[in-house]
């Protein structure tokens, strides 16, 4: 599964060569898992799905594949107070919204334009190369039957 939101799949190898690095069964399998669903999830629970494809990994080596993949921006990694970080393959610009009951993390599409107008009120000689936009919160149980 392949959008223009992440790096496809037959491009994986060549974006880690271009960070100096190669790819790996373990690398290409996490980084398929979290292409296959998208619920951003920690490492403990790419641990647990990688598990059935690769039985002998250890959870030292996903967090280490993890960082390989958010030092290359093939994904990002999505943190919240007290919380485990996530990891999401969404590269385009957006936001996120974490449900704090749920414990479930959602993308949020921000207008094209938005992101230019909360850079034009950083203070004068400043520039973003990155903005993180996270909402909290929880599902509206009225919102959720519309």
């Amino acid at each position: 599964m392949s959008d223009s939101t992440t790096v496809p799949q037959e491009n994986f190898a060549q974006t880690l060569a271009d960070s100096g690095l190669r790819s790996t069964p373990q690398r290409e399998v996490i980084y398929s898992i979290l292409l296959n669903k998208r619920d951003h999830p920690t490492a403990d629970e790419v641990y647990a799905r990688v598990k059935a494809e690769l039985p002998t990994i250890s959870l030292a080596t996903v967090y280490n594949c993890l960082e390989t993949l958010v030092g290359c921006n093939l994904v990002r990694a999505v943190n919240f107070d007290r919380e485990p970080t996530r990891y999401c393959p969404n590269l385009r610009p957006h936001a996120h919204f974490h449900d704090d009951e749920a414990g479930s993390t959602h993308d949020i599409d921000l207008p094209p334009d938005l992101l230019d107008r909360v850079k034009a009120i950083l203070p004068p000689g400043y520039n973003a190369s990155s903005i993180e936009i996270s909402f909290r919160g929880r599902t509206v149980p009225e919102a959720a039957n519309n």
